[in-house]
């Protein structure tokens, strides 16, 4: 399924798919710079410390990128 939006509430970023209903949730964090970086139909990106998390349409990780 892919995702449609992605919302932080607090200190997690819920993924909807294209029926409105939640795909999962992941954490956010809770620093001052965490929390969703950007999605798109396959994948999010959220900062948590010194590195954004890529997971796909599943919730599982990807990849780890270390943040600038």
């Amino acid at each position: 399924m892919a995702i449609t939006t992605a919302v932080q509430r607090g200190s997690f970023v819920y993924l909807y798919n294209e029926h409105g209903r939640v795909i999962c949730s992941l954490p956010a964090g809770s620093a001052p710079n965490d929390g969703l970086k950007g999605y798109t139909g396959s994948s999010v990106s959220i900062q948590r410390g010194p590195f954004i998390y890529v997971y796909d349409e599943n919730g599982r990780q990807m990849q780890s990128i270390p943040a600038k």
